[in-house]
């Protein structure tokens, strides 16, 4: 698919932003308690973590997502975005995960991330990368669902967001790309992270929207999670180039600063539910905001 096509597909630079909340923030409440407090709060949807240690369980999710995409639906909720740990086309337990997402109407998911082995070249493991993507492509497309890779900060495959393009441009980039992370983005592009934007654009498919700050912790710097506005990404000049590149896809929203544990996916969290459930309306007034505004 032409990259041309690719843009008139896309809805308009203009349209409002789809923002889901990413449930791993929410996993101290139950399937309708989640879904209550994320319409509550205005969001369009969720971003459903179905892998370990999520709101469903990888080898429980032919009983358990049905349960949570009614929960949704009766609280207003279209199934749309999950995030799971897919990266085999081969595998059965998660190959029933995708068939399962399809089955429910779910859209697009994450997958899991790759890692360069140390004894082989790392243009030779984009070779062999490629090839798993072109497969598990093949799959989505079988399945209507859209999968996305993000970038994540580290040593992960797509750290620096210049070796995805070679990893993705092996499949029809149809049914397969990347989610895009403007943090992590930021963290290893430094002021480069523009050129980083132009080479993976014609491939993004999601966005993870969340905020960052460089500073000392015990001694070392490291990035520390901010709310959005109050880091070091330039989401004005960001949402500017979204529109620009005519990108406006389903956006997950993430808040990985102090929520008394939910920031890590507790179970139980630390502060009152009504405080966090204040701080996550913030950051979401904030983004659908300055979307509208640049």
């Amino acid at each position: 698919m032409s990259f041309e096509h690719l843009q008139e597909t896309t809805p308009q630079a203009t349209d409002p932003i789809k923002v889901h909340l990413f449930s791993k923030h929410l996993q101290f409440l139950d399937y309708h308690d989640m879904s209550d407090a994320a319409i509550a709060m205005g969001f369009d949807g969720l971003d459903l973590t179905v892998r370990p240690k999520g709101h469903v369980l990888p080898e429980q999710v032919k009983d358990d997502l049905p349960k949570a995409v009614t929960a949704m639906k009766t609280n207003g909720l279209q199934p749309s975005l999950i995030t799971t740990n897919v990266l085999h086309y081969d595998d059965k337990e998660q190959v029933t995960v995708l068939e399962t997402a399809s089955k429910e109407g779910f859209t697009h998911y994450r997958t899991g991330w790759l890692k360069y082995p140390e004894d082989i070249a790392i243009a030779e493991s984009q070779a062999i990368y490629g090839q798993q993507f072109k497969k598990l492509e093949l799959l989505n497309k079988k399945l209507n669902l859209i999968g996305c890779y993000q970038n994540h900060a580290g040593n992960h495959v797509g750290a620096p967001i210049w070796d995805l393009p070679p990893i993705l441009s092996v499949t029809n980039n149809e049914s397969m790309g990347c989610q895009y992370d403007i943090r992590h983005a930021v963290v290893e592009g430094g002021s480069s992270w523009e050129l980083g934007l132009r080479q993976i654009r014609p491939f993004i498919k999601s966005l993870v929207i969340k905020d960052f700050k460089w500073g000392k912790v015990d001694g070392k710097w490291k990035p520390i999670n901010t709310p959005l506005g109050q880091g070091m990404v330039d989401f004005k000049h960001y949402f500017t180039l979204l529109k620009k590149y005519k990108i406006n896809v389903p956006v997950s929203l993430h808040l990985e600063y102090d929520l008394g544990g939910a920031e890590h996916g507790a179970t139980q969290i630390t502060m009152p539910k009504k405080e966090v459930f204040l701080k996550m309306k913030k950051d979401l007034t904030f983004l659908k905001e300055t979307w509208q505004n640049v």
